[in-house]
């Protein structure tokens, strides 16, 4: 029976790709693209719509690096707040340690939008 199901659906044939999604890149964006599926052994056409697919296929990737983004951000802010104090002698209390760590904690992920939007209104500036 597997056998059958197996030799069915190699009779199948596949469905074709009659759409298209583009864009326009510069030059040096797509070297870019260019490199980067050739190091992957594929043509840019079969990367990206790996990479399209991909993202629509599986959103938890955009939130999960968010998540690890902000998580980021959330120790670069604690080992400022905290290391500074150190260096220069300071004692830390541990109801100054709480304090830092619930700064953090309430405005990490702030930070770190924050941080994406200032640096996508570059990207957009440059290009």
């Amino acid at each position: 029976m597997a056998d059958q199901t197996n030799l069915a659906n190699a009779n199948e044939k596949p469905e074709l790709r009659v759409k298209t999604a583009s864009t326009k890149l510069t030059e040096n964006e797509f070297a870019e693209l260019e490199a980067f599926a050739s190091q992957r052994g594929q043509s840019v056409s079969e990367w990206i719509r790996q990479a399209l697919l991909s993202e629509v296929r599986n959103p938890r990737n955009s939130a999960t690096t968010f998540h690890v983004f902000t998580e980021l951000v959330g120790i670069q802010l604690l080992l400022l707040n905290t290391l500074g104090p150190l260096i220069r002698g300071d004692k830390m209390t541990a109801e100054h340690l709480d304090a830092v760590l619930r700064q953090v904690q309430s405005s990490k992920a702030r930070k770190a939008q924050e941080l994406l939007n200032k640096r996508l209104n570059a990207e957009e500036r440059t290009a």
